[in-house]
Formats: structure tokens, C-alpha cells, sequence
């Protein structure tokens, strides 16, 4: 009996695994500009997103501008609600990512340990498309709120 529980939860842990893997999220995104309605005082405009499995964690992969010069960062940890630090990106040290369902995440970004961004990233039923809404400030203090919307690439 304790063998056959012990297969049955290693079975169920390697679905989870499987299902995690394959969330609607992962894959490479790219912007569209006509669908989207970005802050005209927005600093940063991200073209390109990649969602990818690095070991257990999420590998997040931003190419794009800010203050119309490029961009590149990268963020590493799990869709859990914990802040993980950014590479490449001037304006933040820190991202969070928490899973609400399959198809929706909620985005916080940090600089200094102040959150300067929130989110809410929202994947389309037929994962064909992501939309990304976000309020924050910019660098004077006036707010900033942006919907982006990505085509995924194949």
C-alpha cells in the first residue's frame, strides 16, 4: 500500500511539474502596437517577451526601450508572490510574479524596495494572445497606466 501511494504521489507531483511547464504563459510574445493603448508618458516599451523554464523556476526574457534606448533584462524565480531581482533594467531591482489561475498573474516591480509598478497579466483562453495592464509613476511622479497587448509567436 505505502508503495503504491508513494507512485501515486510522484505521479501527481511530476503532472503538476508537466502543467506548470506548460502554462498558458510561456512562450515568446511580441508587442502589438495597434491593439495596444500605452502611457504617452511611459518610459519603457517592451517588444519582445519570453516566458521559459529554467530548471523549476521561470525565465523571463524582456527586450524593448526605455527612454527610447534599448533595453534588455532578465528576471529568474517562480510565479509565487516573492520578490526575485532583475538584471538589465536601470528602474528595477525586483520583480514578483504570483499565479491567480492558469491564465492570470499579478506583477509587482520594485526599485529600492519601493514598488514603482503593478500589474495584472492575463492570458487568452486560446493563448494566442496576453494582455498586460499596468499602473505605476514615472520619473517625475505622475502615473502612469498602459495596456499592452502581445501576439504569441510560434
Amino acid at each position: 500500500m505505502k508503495a503504491k501511494t508513494t507512485a501515486t504521489l510522484v505521479l501527481f507531483f511530476g503532472l503538476v511539474a508537466v502543467c506548470f511547464a506548460q502554462s498558458s504563459q510561456m512562450g515568446t510574445w511580441k508587442l502589438n502596437e495597434a491593439k495596444s493603448k500605452l502611457a504617452a508618458n511611459a518610459p519603457v516599451k517592451n517588444n519582445t517577451v519570453v516566458y521559459e523554464m529554467a530548471g523549476d523556476n521561470v525565465k523571463v526574457t524582456v527586450d524593448g526601450t526605455r527612454d527610447g534606448k534599448p533595453m534588455h533584462s532578465e528576471w529568474t524565480g517562480k510565479f509565487d508572490g516573492k520578490d526575485y531581482p532583475v538584471t538589465g533594467d536601470p528602474a528595477a531591482d525586483a520583480r514578483s510574479y504570483k499565479q491567480i489561475d492558469e491564465n492570470t498573474l499579478e506583477l509587482s516591480i520594485k526599485k529600492d524596495g519601493k514598488v514603482t509598478t503593478t500589474g495584472r497579466i492575463v492570458t487568452s483562453a486560446d493563448g494566442k494572445t496576453r494582455t498586460v495592464t499596468t499602473n505605476g509613476t514615472d520619473a517625475q511622479g505622475k502615473k502612469i497606466e498602459s495596456v499592452a497587448v502581445y501576439d504569441k509567436q510560434t
